[in-house]
């Protein structure tokens, strides 16, 4: 997750962290979709703004804007299939601020499938996980991918 926050801040940088934890949301999720692999080991969690990793967070916790370097990771790692996900994805991403992406994670799918299950309200914590499978087939959805 370090990594691919990197990469993303080493192209975009200076964003929001909000925006970045959403970025890192749909490169996860496309990327499952398109490698049928994770990106990052790391999990999401159903937080009220959206889907959040918690160690991307520790990262930046208190921060509001990242700039190159903020997070610690080696964006030279992603293989050529994992810089593709996230290029796609900064492509088309990248004109929306983090309210915007944040909006479009709360659209029925794997993040309000999860705060369901917490059986919490809009503004209430949780720490529900995402579930890849729920994420798979969201973002499969979302691109045409048949399983």
């Amino acid at each position: 997750m370090r990594d691919v926050a990197a990469y993303i801040l080493a192209k975009e940088a200076p964003m929001s962290a909000m925006k970045l934890q959403k970025l890192c949301y749909f490169a996860y999720g496309y990327h499952l979709a398109w490698e049928d692999r994770q990106l990052f080991p790391e999990r999401f969690e159903a937080w009220a703004n959206g889907p959040v990793v918690y160690e991307l967070y520790e990262q930046h916790r208190g921060r509001f804007n990242l700039n190159r370097g903020d997070i610690t990771g080696d964006p030279t790692v992603l293989d050529d299939d994992e810089q593709d996900s996230v290029n796609v994805v900064l492509e088309n991403f990248r004109a929306f601020d983090a309210h915007e992406l944040s909006a479009m994670t709360h659209q029925p799918g794997p993040w309000l499938d999860a705060r369901e299950r917490a059986g919490v309200t809009d503004l209430q914590r949780s720490d529900e996980e995402l579930r890849d499978e729920e994420i798979a087939d969201f973002f499969g959805a979302l691109v045409g991918r048949e399983d």
